[in-house]
């Protein structure tokens, strides 16, 4: 797909991901491997019909309880769903946009029928991707929804959002607490995203945007729409990281806040947007959150 010199590449088969966002042949986000055909290697992928971890694979809804399948290794919760690990269809495409489709039948996996439409649009200067779930169950559904996009990141690199709460997590990564949104480093400024920690966390009542300025001069704004919540991923020492825009806090169908609940027939979306401009700004010299 291209529009100017934005390209992107997509891997319908590979849970529905993208291969590539470059810009002049620049990368934006991460590039997958040649040849690979596993979607934790792309370079970004879609959450659905849940994003983050469901504890132990096990909820209560509509008076059942519900034991999914552990999905990622030997790890202890099921996770992200099972969108990023199915074959989508190609039922659209043009020059500059595509539309991916997967439909599912409730099975071990997931209890409720539904289909999900991705759209993914692109223009001179940004892209637009938008997820839909229409809830082809006879009955109420929970519904999560959202975008696993890995960013470029070198020691220039900074990070820009406000939210107004961290959940800190126990070791398995499921949220704990409820902190300010500072517990893990002050991202209300531009900031280096490189550290020597892990960052796994999700942060609330996010407004919707973030800012990723590049050393290169490249400035990237994140906004979404259907997500309250970003989930930030920072590696250690890694070059690449992820901003997560998501509908619903890790282990929701466990916790008060929950997820939507989608009636039959209806349909819940979450879009994101990465617009490319340049830096009208010097970047500070400030030191990297550990």
């Amino acid at each position: 797909m291209r529009a100017g010199g934005l390209e992107a590449a997509l891997s319908p088969a590979v849970g529905g991901a993208q291969r590539w966002l470059a810009l002049d042949g620049v990368d934006l986000l991460r590039h997958a491997p040649e040849g690979s055909a596993d979607p934790l290697a792309m370079a970004s992928f879609p959450l659905v019909p849940y994003a983050n971890r469901i504890a132990d694979g096990r909820f209560h809804f509509g008076g059942q309880d519900y034991h999914l399948p552990l999905n990622f290794g030997d790890h202890p919760h099921s996770l992200h769903g099972h969108g990023w690990q199915s074959g989508w269809a190609v039922t659209d495409q043009s020059d500059d946009a595509a539309q991916l489709t997967l439909v599912h039948r409730p099975d071990a996996r997931w209890p409720w029928a539904f289909t999900a439409r991705q759209h993914i649009a692109l223009s001179a200067d940004a892209i637009v991707l938008t997820l839909a779930l229409t809830n082809d169950a006879e009955d109420d559904a929970p519904v999560g929804l959202g975008f696993h996009p890995y960013f470029c990141a070198d020691a220039d690199t900074r990070l820009q959002f406000a939210a107004q709460s961290l959940w800190l997590s126990t070791p398995d990564m499921l949220p704990e607490r409820s902190v300010p949104a500072d517990g893990l480093g002050d991202w209300s400024a531009l900031a280096p995203v490189q550290g020597e920690s892990l960052i796994d966390n999700v942060y609330g009542n996010w407004d919707g945007m973030a800012t990723v300025a590049r050393g290169d001069g490249l400035r990237l704004t994140l906004t979404a729409s259907g997500a309250d919540w970003l989930h930030v991923y920072r590696p250690p020492g890694s070059d690449a990281f992820c901003l997560e825009p998501v509908s619903h806090m890790p282990d929701a169908l466990n916790r008060p806040d929950g997820m939507a609940i989608v009636a039959p027939g209806a349909t819940h979306s979450l879009s994101m947007q990465i617009e490319i401009g340049k830096s009208d700004q010097v970047l500070p010299k400030s030191a990297a959150i550990a």
